[in-house]
């Protein structure tokens, strides 16, 4: 006899209280912290718990008895289904005041350090249109809403171009616009969309693996060059030849028409031959006086206005005078080395990524800079006390690490190096106020300045300087 599945647990009339990490919010039940996705603090709500542990669960919104004070009505039609723009119902005000609170919070709660004032956090100019590069998905079964399967309408296409539903890696939801990316990109992928659909091309299937149509990738440049990544799962000419000459037709703006063949499972492309249909390789993005080259497989920041801002930071709470030698830890393709070069005596940029590398080696090449040197590889395998030995000890450290922070062995060697200055870019407070502490032996917090660089989102970047004690 087959079990009866339990029932969950609804508790009824429950105020939100305050905004957690991740984007979620949190309601208190007794003693049990509940934390809820898509709603703002004031708001009066009956939940569904689900995923219940000792302290804590995730919950559902059954129902809004009253809504908070400080909503604001969402401008996207998907929003609290995508769930790529999960704080859009919160005023930007309010969306800057808790990131600011999320790093106060982490550095003085994981940190354990003396901080100075932190200062406001500098919110994005842009909040909507503000992405370089997005990426879409074919998927031929459309993630249905529960208005569209409560209608009474029959849904014989089910074809979608658009975004993974959270936590499901087959499940779709076909979107009809998008306000992270400039118009372009909607108009690019709608007109695909309708062709493919026209001419019976097969969108693919994620849990099969078949169909011929796999994702698209729009990167567009703050100098008006656009990008278009085609990816087809098989290799069918006279269909990839047909839609890619539609596309030139219709979208003579694109000045990097690209196509690639991907019959792996996943979707990453870095492994994969790109092949140009029409135009270059590439598009440039520019920042100051230098130009930067974007390949398709190039690294970023998706926001390059507020990259900028950011990198004017960085190079700020640096104080370079042109006799420093600088060591630009997680350099990427080395947009931040080559943005200081020109105010340093020299600069070394270390990466894991050998392709980020030499992006960044061509880039210093295009913009004239004969005063950094770039390594490949891992970052507690390459900046060792050798290293530092062979190369001079730096006066200056920029390390912009990813979510993880950094590795132990890399604090220890930045700790022997003892440069005056540690300039530390973090997208994650967390593990950025843990190795604050690590570091805190030598050095001592003197700035500290968060940054937006994704709006609607909780995702907040935070610049600290360290100076030696």
């Amino acid at each position: 006899m087959a079990r009866k599945k339990k029932e969950l647990p609804v508790i009824e009339q429950v105020e939100i209280v305050d905004v957690a990490a991740e984007g979620k919010a949190i309601a208190r039940v007794n003693d049990l912290v509940v934390f809820v996705p898509f709603v703002a603090p004031g708001d009066i709500v009956d939940l569904q718990l689900h995923r219940r542990k000792h302290k804590y669960a995730e919950g559902r919104v059954l129902k809004i008895h009253k809504y908070s004070d400080v909503r604001t009505e969402p401008f996207c039609s998907h929003f609290g289904i995508c769930g790529g723009c999960k704080w859009q119902h919160l005023p930007y005000e309010q969306q800057l005041f808790y990131k600011q609170k999320q790093v106060e919070d982490n550095l003085i709660r994981i940190g354990k350090i003396s901080l100075p004032e932190i200062s406001p956090i500098k919110g994005s100019s842009k909040i909507q249109f503000y992405r370089n590069k997005l990426e879409f998905t074919f998927s031929n079964k459309s993630w249905l809403t529960q208005e569209e399967l409560n209608s009474e309408q029959t849904f014989d296409c089910r074809n979608a171009l658009g975004f993974h539903i959270p936590g499901m890696f087959d499940k779709v939801l076909d979107i009809k616009k998008c306000w992270l990316q400039d118009d372009i990109s909607n108009l690019i992928r709608l007109e695909i969309r309708k062709y493919t659909i026209e001419h019976n091309y097969p969108f693919f299937d994620l849990r099969e693996q078949s169909g011929l149509m796999r994702n698209i990738i729009v990167r567009t440049a703050s100098t008006g060059e656009i990008m278009l990544i085609v990816v087809f799962f098989r290799k069918d000419t006279e269909k990839i030849q047909a839609l890619m000459s539609h596309i030139a037709e219709v979208f003579p703006q694109i000045t990097s028409l690209l196509y690639v063949i991907n019959q792996k499972a996943n979707d990453t492309i870095t492994d994969q031959k790109v092949h140009v249909f029409r135009g270059r390789d590439y598009i440039i993005e520019s920042m100051e006086d230098l130009q930067f080259k974007i390949g398709p497989k190039s690294f970023y920041q998706t926001n390059s206005e507020q990259a900028y801002e950011l990198y004017k930071i960085v190079r700020d709470f640096a104080g370079l005078n042109g006799t420093e030698l600088v060591y630009d830890l997680y350099t990427g393709t080395g947009t931040i080395a080559n943005f200081i070069a020109s105010q340093a005596h020299k600069v070394i940029g270390i990466e894991y990524v050998p392709e980020a590398i030499e992006d960044a080696k061509v880039n210093s090449a295009l913009n004239g800079i004969e005063n950094i040197l770039f390594y490949a590889g891992d970052m507690k395998d390459i900046l060792t006390q050798d290293f530092i030995n062979e190369h001079g000890r730096p006066d200056v450290i920029i390390t912009d690490p990813p979510r993880a922070g950094m590795h132990d062995d890399v604090i220890k060697t930045i700790l022997f190096a003892e440069p005056g200055k540690i300039v530390y870019v973090s997208c994650n407070p967390a593990t950025q106020a843990r190795d604050l502490g690590l570091l805190d032996e030598k050095y001592k917090v003197t700035r500290v300045q968060p940054v937006d660089m994704f709006p609607h989102t909780h995702h907040v970047e935070n610049v600290v300087l360290l100076k030696k004690k």
